[in-house]
């Protein structure tokens, strides 16, 4: 079965999907790449990243997936200017490797969301525990649940402002950790009561060395640091609906990745150096820890509030890339028809709906062992994440072969991703390496149990159900 190229021109192509409206600027996609990105990830599952792979090595992790993230962005951007169609990742790979690639980067980019939208609910209901510790997590989850599904069933344009003051939120949040707990690093902390307070760096050394559990520590936490970064993607999620793509898309993916680089790496540096290793895990957000300990007022109260909003905006981005990844499948007859239906604001409704559903699977993680159960969603959906990043990566080397070898010119393209062919290469290397390196974590190891199964089922699928339906297409 022949991939056929993407046609890739000076001018992007119009997307297929005219119901989806281009309400959305570069401000918005900048702030739902943040959005996306700056989740339970980094306020709450960071705490493991640290523990498992020390002070260093955590920095170090970090480092690598603002790289890797870099690299996918890079490719992705190309791609979805090229062609700007609303939850394009599984048409770059359908066009560039197969239609059965496209179908399984799909339906793996969905459940990445739906776990991930589970982990955002239980990561809050965790939290307000510390409030309201009567009530149960999963009713929470409940109510969660509704506000997300009320924000995106209103407009794509509603959804793209309450997005940007939400990441506004969480950015002020991450700047405020960085700046005070930075100074208190440094030796001022005059709101602190008693005790004592690392100076600088001297946590980065520990009794068993910069690399306590060696540098395999690293390595098994890479999925886990992927996840954290998991949602910069939505940039080309949301293509379809955006003004002037071949503008605006580059220009959020750069600031994106500036961003989140200043961001993460920053945050982590002052949490790792702040905390203990061997003291941080998934009982409360380092982010509370680290205020608490350098005496700012209320801290702890402020940072849960700040923390579960973010939690509820990674969720709100997630949701909305579970909706257009169906409605995309269902435009290319790989999902029912019914997910095409759209409200007369242009929202896929039904496709919204459905996604929730994944979603409140998070009811079951909050009853059963909600912090043990919510590292295998996390693990999960890292899985499905990287999977979908080695599929662009992939789609963004074939396409650009394809393009040149078809007499395309790629300097008169609006963007390109520099060092063709070491960006897309390098790139899906450091993800592989990341899958195998969970396997040898017996915490994430769930994560290949039920990842790989997925995705030879939906191969499966695809060849039993739709690969006539393609041979027609494809020959047309």
């Amino acid at each position: 079965m022949s991939a056929a190229p993407l046609q890739e021109t000076g001018t992007p192509a119009e997307p297929t999907q005219q119901g989806l409206r281009r309400s959305m600027e570069a401000r918005h996609l900048v702030m739902i790449g943040l959005g996306g990105v700056i989740g339970s990830g980094l306020f709450v599952s960071s705490g493991y990243t640290i523990s498992q792979a020390g002070p260093l090595g955590a920095v170090i992790a970090y480092l690598i997936g603002a790289v890797v993230v870099y690299l996918v962005m890079a490719c992705l951007s190309e791609l979805a200017i090229a062609y700007p169609v609303s939850g394009a990742f599984h048409i770059y790979a359908a066009r560039s490797i197969g239609p059965a690639t496209g179908f399984t980067t799909a339906w793996l980019y969905w459940l990445c969301w739906a776990v991930a939208i589970g982990s955002e609910f239980t990561a809050s209901g965790l939290l307000m525990q510390r409030w309201f510790p009567e009530v149960e997590v999963w009713v929470w989850c409940l109510v969660f649940a509704a506000v997300l599904f009320g924000l995106n069933a209103v407009s794509s344009k509603f959804f793209g402002e309450s997005e940007f003051w939400f990441a506004i939120v969480k950015v002020a949040a991450i700047i405020g950790l960085i700046v005070l707990g930075g100074a208190a690093l440094l030796g001022f902390h005059p709101l602190s009561q008693g005790g004592e307070h690392p100076f600088l760096f001297e946590n980065f050394v520990t009794e068993g060395g910069l690399f306590p559990n060696g540098f395999t520590g690293v390595l098994v936490t890479a999925l886990a640091v992927f996840y954290a970064f998991s949602g910069s993607e939505l940039i080309g999620v949301a293509a379809g609906e955006t003004k002037d793509p071949a503008t605006s898309i580059p220009k959020a993916m750069r600031s994106t990745v500036v961003r989140l680089l200043i961001f993460f790496v920053g945050a982590i540096a002052v949490i790792a150096a702040t905390i203990p290793f061997n003291e941080v895990g998934l009982d409360e957000s380092p982010f509370v820890t680290v205020f608490s300990s350098i005496g700012v007022p209320f801290a702890a109260d402020i940072m849960n509030f700040v923390i579960i909003t973010a939690l509820l905006s990674a969720g709100n981005s997630g949701l909305f890339s579970c909706a257009r990844m169906l409605y995309s499948l269902a435009d290319e007859g790989h999902a029912p028809r019914a997910f095409k239906k759209l409200t007369r604001r242009g929202i896929p409704l039904i496709a919204l709906s459905v996604s929730m559903l994944g979603g409140l699977a998070s009811l079951i993680s909050s009853v059963i062992a909600p912090e043990t159960v919510y590292l295998v969603l996390v693990s999960v959906a890292g899985f499905a994440v990287v999977g979908v990043w080695m599929s662009i990566t992939a789609s963004h080397f074939f396409h650009r072969r394809a393009f040149v070898r078809n007499g395309g010119d790629v300097t008169g393209l609006p963007y390109r991703a520099p060092l063709f062919p070491l960006v897309p290469i390098l790139a899906f290397v450091l993800c592989l390496a990341s899958l195998v390196g969970i396997a040898l974590d017996p915490n994430q190891v769930a994560a290949l149990y039920f990842g790989i199964p997925f995705v030879a089922a939906c191969y499966v699928l695809f060849h039993v159900k739709y690969r006539a339906k393609a041979r027609q297409v494809t020959a047309a």
